[in-house]
């Protein structure tokens, strides 16, 4: 055995778990926290003509990024947490052939949903909430991130999952933060120097792309390199060699965490729809309020998939001791984060909110608005990350686990049964404000079922029949 597959096995079997977790997380963390800036960085740099109307476009489109991440889902989660409980069960074989299934997967379903979109793209952008001051702003981002650049972004969020899981969290952390850099320094290049003013959503577009398609180039690149000391593998043979009851357990993890953010995004998808009903200036907030508030998200759910190996690995590997404690220590850590960041928003609201549009360029008077109303529904939705973090929490467990069945039902119960009719009630009553106050009311329903279904798993006298 080399001393990399040692040490990869001593941090999860032995090591401190405080420093365990630690050590995964981190460049996670980092990773997810460049990536945030990777996503908000076109809005950032579209806010700075002070055009409403762009940044409501950015909205329509952000429901059709965050597909890339549920579909990246379906075999990076699930091939990946296969993967670390093949480890922990000694069977390095077939976790190569894991891999590379989940690779192949993944660009089969990268290629499927660019042409879906290709095919069907204007209806789509209306069915999302594009109004005819929008659409054609829509359309041009669209066309190019999603239907040209899905590819080299679902196969790079996959690869990455598929290397952290082997235990190769900074390689992962290095590629997608390497995006994330680059698209920030290509972004206004693109926007306002190489593309004629007008064409800023097209010139942010074309940056974005270009960034994944450097990201994944490394990230290939760091996935074979890296194969030669994990079970991670590119061969399609092995992908054609999986075992039948392997393909079960990556979907039985895969769809589930899929549907978990294929159902954050329908959610999404019914905030741009009623506010968009109101106005494409409510529109326009709630774009921005949902790019800001993802910063304590990505800092819990990077802190949560460090957490996923760990946690696989200790549950095959039967130290059930150790693997409680791994899930104990993260809570505590996230909770943390959510209160620290409830405490900023509600002081911060409305530089934060400026951040994103700016009051000086364009319509300064539409624009004054639009951030009004942002700051107002920030204060509000930012009381449901310590929520928001105990729902990614208990799910990103019950996949570690492999118990794909209370991670589907928790995902339907969350986003179907409480948030969805809380926000379409809330907004008939109480108008744009209710729409805000759905999330902290939904969440919090959805996270005392979540707690529910992961005592139930990991309850000593349950545990063994997993």
């Amino acid at each position: 055995m080399t001393k990399a597959k040692i040490d990869k096995r001593e941090l999860f079997a032995s090591a401190p778990v405080g420093k365990a977790i630690y050590t995964m997380a981190v460049p996670t963390i980092i990773s997810q926290l460049v990536n945030l800036i990777y996503n908000m960085v076109d809005a950032f740099f579209i806010g700075r003509t002070g055009n409403s109307y762009m940044m409501a476009a950015t909205s329509v489109t952000l429901t059709m990024v965050m597909m890339n991440v549920a579909l990246s889902n379906l075999f990076g989660v699930g091939g990946g947490s296969l993967t670390a409980r093949l480890l922990g069960a000694g069977n390095e074989e077939e976790a190569k052939r894991v891999s590379a299934f989940s690779v192949y997967g993944a660009i089969a379903m990268a290629v499927a949903y660019s042409a879906l979109i290709g095919i069907f793209l204007d209806p789509v952008l209306r069915f999302l909430g594009a109004s005819d001051a929008t659409i054609d702003y829509a359309r041009s981002y669209a066309l190019i991130v999603i239907v040209i650049g899905s590819l080299p972004s679902i196969l790079s969020l996959a690869l990455a999952h598929l290397l952290r899981n082997a235990g190769y969290s900074t390689q992962a952390s290095i590629g997608l933060s390497g995006g994330g850099i680059l698209n920030v320094a290509l972004d206004p290049l693109f926007m306002f120097v190489l593309l004629p003013r007008g064409q800023e959503v097209t010139g942010a577009a074309l940056a974005t792309t270009l960034s994944n398609v450097l990201a994944c180039g490394y990230l290939l690149y760091a996935y074979k390199k890296a194969g030669k000391e994990a079970p991670l593998s590119l061969r399609p043979g092995h992908a054609r060699a999986i075992n039948r009851m392997s393909v079960k357990s990556v979907f039985s993890v895969g769809v589930p965490s899929a549907l978990l953010t294929g159902l954050f995004d329908l959610a999404n998808i019914c905030v741009n729809i009623i506010a968009a009903a109101h106005n494409d200036l409510v529109l326009a907030a709630m774009g921005i309020v949902m790019k800001v508030e993802r910063i304590p998200n990505a800092i819990n759910v990077g802190l949560c998939q460090g957490m996923m190996p760990i946690v696989a690995y200790n549950y095959s590997a039967g130290n059930h001791e150790r693997m409680k404690k791994t899930i104990s220590t993260t809570r505590k850590v996230g909770l943390i984060v959510s209160g620290v960041s409830i405490l900023l928003f509600q002081l911060f609201a409305d530089p934060a909110s400026r951040l994103f549009l700016s009051t000086k360029t364009g319509d300064a008077e539409t624009a004054l608005i639009t951030v009004g109303y942002a700051a107002l529904f920030l204060r509000i939705r930012c009381v449901a990350s310590p929520v928001q973090m105990t729902n990614y929490h208990a799910s990103y467990c019950m996949q570690a686990m492999g118990n794909g069945k209370a991670t589907l039902l928790h995902a339907f119960v969350r986003e179907l049964i409480f948030y969805i009719p809380l926000m379409f009630l809330l907004d008939k009553l109480f108008g744009e404000v209710g729409l805000a106050s759905a999330l902290p009311v939904g969440e919090g329903l959805g996270a005392a079922f979540a707690l529910y279904l992961l005592h139930r798993i990991v309850n000593k006298k349950q545990i063994k029949e997993l």
